[in-house]
């Protein structure tokens, strides 16, 4: 007899056995499926509410009960909408002001995010906390002299006077400088061996990587400044300067209100937001998640 023979035999190795989560409690899915539901209708009810709104007629507006629905939606009310107020231009400095303030921040915000994060310099750290401090400081307080400068210059009821006040901020320069500090410091040396100039290591290596803060930078500007009120109703006095929310307050007179037509403007208000939203949605969600991870 060998020591082969006497050996013990091996043993099979047992067999993992998994189960899934939702076989074992499958009403745990339904109900986080339910609470979604839930959640989402009380989402949406109110934009459904605007819509339902917007389509009413004035005797439903002023009966004084609430109409889910118009017996015969009033269409037209977009085409009274435009007929009472100039809104078309309403639009279009809207656009204007809020497309500039954005394009404006992702050329500034990142510029300067780069050189807090990857450059050495004498008072960096002062300097830094110098941009942050600004975010303490209200608007409220910087309105005054802001107005009282661009008064003086003749900027007051002028595009440049909506702009210029937002060119740059405190949260994207943040928010650049947090995405940009832990791309690797390898990369930018590499290129400077190979002789490129700090300008177009910035477009070619540092803005393509950054192209999830930018997309969120992108659609937190746009959102803000286009639904911005109080400086564009103190910056503008003639009616073809004010915005879109400017324009909305014409519908609300002393004694009553036209909710039908201001409803109407305020879809009109929601429709570019949320076509940016989808447009960015994807790079949106990939920069949450990558800020997760780091």
């Amino acid at each position: 007899m060998t020591l082969l023979d006497t050996a013990p035999a091996p043993t099979a190795a047992p067999v993992a056995r998994t189960v899934h989560r939702d076989r074992l409690f499958p009403g745990d899915r339904a109900a986080s499926y339910v609470l979604l539901v839930l959640l989402g209708l009380v989402t949406v009810l109110p934009l459904l509410y605007m819509l339902a709104l917007s389509l009413q007629s004035d005797a439903e507006v002023f009966a004084g009960e609430p109409v889910l629905w118009p017996a015969e939606p009033q269409w037209d009310n977009f085409v009274r909408l435009f007929e009472a107020a100039p809104f078309g231009r309403f639009f279009l400095n809207s656009l204007i002001m809020a497309g500039a303030i954005t394009i404006a921040h992702l050329v500034f915000d990142p510029l300067v995010g780069y050189v807090f994060a990857k450059f050495d310099f004498p008072g960096k750290r002062i300097a830094f906390v110098a941009v942050l401090s600004t975010l303490m400081v209200p608007f409220f307080v910087r309105m005054l002299p802001i107005y009282a400068i661009f008064s003086n210059l003749g900027w007051i009821d002028t595009y440049q006077g909506l702009i210029v006040p937002f060119l740059m901020d405190a949260y994207g320069i943040f928010l650049m400088r947090q995405f940009i500090q832990p791309l690797p410091d390898e990369l930018i040396e590499a290129a400077r061996v190979d002789g490129a100039s700090e300008l177009r290591i910035y477009l070619q290596i540092i803005l393509p990587q950054c192209k999830p803060a930018l997309s969120v930078l992108a659609l937190l500007t746009f959102v803000f400044q286009w639904n911005e009120f109080l400086w564009p109703l103190i910056a503008t006095s003639t009616t073809e300067m004010r915005t879109m929310p400017i324009g909305l307050t014409l519908f609300n007179q002393e004694y009553f209100t036209q909710w039908n037509l201001t409803a109407a403007g305020a879809l009109i208000l929601f429709v570019p937001t949320a076509l940016f939203f989808v447009v960015t949605q994807k790079f949106l969600v990939e920069g949450i998640s990558l800020s997760g991870l780091k």
